[in-house]
């Protein structure tokens, strides 16, 4: 079986769905259950580490990474390449096309909350979501949560959707003692309430001068956070640093470092950096939302939106009590053995070949 896959989002500096779809390639140029398919991935130029197999190919279709590209340049190449299905990993799909599509949808926050994107951007992504759902043969999403939102929010019937927890990225940490403080990893949305934790990070950085706040994502917010002002404000300047990028190596040291991980977001379809935080042995805070409580189970500490002396004394729990440190870790194993790369490899390319199997019919 052909099967062509939209690979955008490995290009440049891979975050969520790119980190998603890479551990998907990379487990199926690994094993043998592969070897019957071909894959054809399109991407907007070469990819930077394409799988090392040739059972992939790559088809390079430049131009802008926007909706043009992917409802009009897009359709031609699949038409010209004989594929028995396409895959989409990031939310939309090309609408005109004549072959079973696939699309996984992480979340739709467009949908439930459009007051954190612009009227723009927002109306697009709600109208390409919803007719790529509904055209596609069969939709791939992370959690049970999600399911929930598809079909109530898009009408999605309950035997179109598969949930498919990822993999979780594990890196190889470095030995030494845990000498960092607080982790923040992640695309920077006003739903994450990065503020609340500067906020609250303020009083135990004066209390623990040596301490630190890492922050690391790019600022999508809207409206705007000035998160340099607000580290200004709170006279953190010392302490707190936010990156909107930084490299595998450098992320692997701050995962090594850290003592405490923070993650509190309002809504999220899963929520993976706060288990590769649990998968490099950092215990973590996030909000107490349905998600949440189905990705981090035991393994985390709750609190609720806006409770910034709630959040200080989390955190201050994580960064210096032993003994909770040590209770939290412990349920980690449990949690993480249901998010396995293997697992969901197999599960996707189940759906995929099954919808290929299906025909135009």
């Amino acid at each position: 079986m052909r099967i062509g896959i939209d690979a955008r989002e490995l290009v440049g500096h891979a975050t969520g769905v790119g980190r998603y779809l890479g551990g998907m390639l990379e487990e199926w140029a690994r094993t043998a259950e592969t070897c019957g398919h071909e894959f054809v991935l399109y991407a907007l130029e070469a990819l930077p580490h394409p799988p090392q197999s040739p059972r992939f190919a790559t088809h390079v279709i430049p131009g802008p990474a926007g909706t043009w590209w992917e409802q009009v340049k897009l359709p031609k190449a699949i038409a010209a390449d004989c594929l028995d299905v396409f895959f989409s990993p990031a939310y939309t799909a090309p609408l005109r096309v004549s072959l079973p599509t696939v699309v996984a949808i992480h979340d739709i926050s467009f949908v439930a909350h459009p007051e954190w994107f612009t009227v723009r951007e927002g109306m697009r992504r709600r109208w390409l979501t919803a007719q790529s759902a509904r055209a596609a043969r069969q939709v791939i999403t992370i959690s049970e949560f999600t399911r929930g939102e598809l079909m109530d929010r898009l009408d999605v019937p309950a035997e179109r959707i598969a949930v498919i927890p990822p993999g979780i990225n594990r890196m190889p940490l470095i030995e030494g003692e845990r000498t960092g403080g607080v982790l923040y990893v992640g695309s920077i949305f006003n739903r994450r309430r990065v503020p609340d934790l500067i906020q609250a990070f303020a009083p135990l950085a004066r209390t623990h001068p040596t301490l630190s706040l890492d922050l690391v994502g790019d600022n999508r917010s809207h409206p705007h956070q000035d998160l340099l002002g607000l580290i200004a404000i709170e006279r953190l300047e010392g302490q707190a640093r936010w990156r909107s990028y930084v490299s595998d190596d450098t992320l692997q040291q701050l995962y090594s470092r850290a003592r405490a991980f923070a993650f509190l977001s309002e809504y999220e379809g899963l929520g993976l950096t706060p288990l590769e935080a649990l998968a490099a042995g950092v215990p973590v805070v996030v909000l107490d939302t349905p998600v949440a409580r189905e990705s981090c189970g035991a393994a985390a500490l709750y609190v609720l939106p806006g409770d910034l002396a709630g959040l200080t004394a989390a955190l201050n729990m994580l960064l210096f009590d032993e003994a909770a440190r040590a209770r939290l870790l412990q349920e980690v194993p449990a949690v993480l053995a249901r998010f396995d790369w293997v697992t969901a490899a197999r599960q996707t390319l189940d759906v995929l070949t099954t919808a290929g199997a299906s025909g135009t019919d």
